[in-house]
């Protein structure tokens, strides 16, 4: 099952056998990781309506996150795996699994097992970005780093739109089990795909070759304790600093993917125009990653990244404002536009700043701590609405949070990028 290609792509911009394959495989997983992201989100509001499942939010926020805490050990766990068996089969084993999980979700008959399930699915979804986001940044073109690492995610929020628009489609006539069901269906075709035609890692390759040479040993040994290549040479500042704006971005996604639809029916929605502002905001994240990656191309990732931050500070404080009509619909989009890409834009700097050899831990750590703060978001979201007070200081906290991700990115500093 994990048998490798004989030949992978030498570095950035070269061709080679299986190269082509690497984005549009990598974006299919990346975008059912995008499933995981909003099918809580989509399924909640009738979980907590039916009387046999006995949920308040603060239980669903339990679940959500003990899900949440098997995505952070899976993504700090990556790192290591990926080095021992390689990334290629590292992506095929966290498919497969979280798509296991994901499918015997739809058969939980409690929160207890649901959470359990969710923690285990967890575990192969917290490998699958920083993998993604790796092989991606080897095979990108010379210069198109931001941009290559932007459209990867918009597999996120493609499958983040998808579940929003089947939960519309599938829960009213064949209940909520029906979305954990279409969640695990990719896989059948995907899965034979990354088999067939996923590369392994270049770098990866050269170390199993066995290379000889003096500066192959010493970078073998530095190899041996990867994280501690992230705190010296001048990295230990940038390195907390990605982490501090990963924790505030990630607690964003999650917290606003989790409890918008029902922070809006809080505010008076029915639950298809709910559901429908879900939907409208990952489309803004779709749209978002497209222009935050040809942006930050033309002036940098770092000030890029810093301005998509302010911008979402500013857009969702305008949320706490109840807009009449189509009004509420482009406010909701021009939220995602920002909120969704800040985020991204924190990986893509992270991948350009680190070099090739700690990039999959540097990205690993950074999503790993960041999962801190997507179990925060339910968290937070769960306790207000709990406290009655969701609609609208919720947006003010989620502003606020955006705001203290832009200053993580400030104290980056101008570290210079690094091949």
């Amino acid at each position: 099952m994990t048998t490798e290609p004989t030949t992978a792509a030498p570095g950035p911009g070269t061709r080679s056998p299986g190269a082509g394959w690497v984005r549009p495989l990598c974006w299919s997983a990346v975008a059912l990781e995008g499933f995981d992201l909003v099918v809580l989100g989509v399924v909640l509001p009738v979980l907590l309506r039916d009387p046999s499942w006995d949920l308040d939010p603060a239980g669903a926020s339990v679940v959500v996150t003990v899900g949440l805490l098997g995505v952070m050990a899976g993504a700090l766990a990556v790192g290591p795996i990926a080095d021992v068996i390689g990334r290629r089969a590292t992506m095929i084993w966290t498919v497969a699994g979280f798509s296991v999980l994901t499918l015997a979700c739809a058969f939980a008959p409690n929160p207890e097992v649901l959470g359990v399930l969710r923690f285990l699915a967890g575990l192969g979804l917290g490998g699958v970005l920083p993998v993604a986001l790796a092989l991606v940044a080897e095979y990108a073109p010379r210069g198109r780093g931001s941009s290559a690492t932007t459209i990867l995610m918009t597999g996120y929020h493609v499958g983040a739109v998808l579940t929003a628009l089947l939960g519309i489609l599938l829960i009213s006539s064949l209940g909520w089990q029906a979305m954990f069901v279409a969640g695990a269906i990719p896989a059948v075709v995907l899965l034979p795909l990354i088999i067939m035609r996923l590369p392994e890692s270049a770098e990866y390759l050269e170390r199993r070759g066995g290379s000889r040479d003096s500066s192959w040993r010493g970078a073998r040994s530095e190899r041996r304790n990867p994280v501690a290549t992230l705190f010296r040479e001048g990295l230990a500042r940038p390195t907390i600093a990605f982490w501090i704006s990963s924790f505030m971005g990630l607690l964003l996604v999650y917290g606003l993917n989790t409890w918008l639809p029902e922070i809006m029916r809080s505010a008076g929605y029915e639950l298809g125009a709910a559901l429908a502002l879900l939907l409208v905001l990952n489309v803004g994240a779709i749209l978002g990653l497209l222009l935050a990656g040809t942006v930050a191309n033309r002036i940098g990732v770092r000030p890029a990244t810093i301005a998509w931050f302010a911008a979402a500070t500013l857009f969702l404080a305008l949320l706490s404002i109840r807009l009449p009509g189509i009004g509420v619909y482009v406010s909701v989009l021009l939220a995602g536009i920002f909120v969704f890409s800040a985020q991204v834009l924190v990986y893509a700097y992270v991948s350009q700043l680190y070099p090739a050899e700690v990039r999959g831990t540097a990205l690993g750590t950074a999503s790993g701590v960041g999962r801190l703060g997507a179990i925060s978001g339910p968290i937070i979201g769960g306790a207000l609405l709990q406290a009655g007070v969701a609609y609208p200081w919720g947006f003010y906290v989620f502003a606020l949070v955006a705001a203290l991700g832009a200053l993580g990115v400030v104290l980056v500093g101008r570290a210079p990028a690094r091949a």
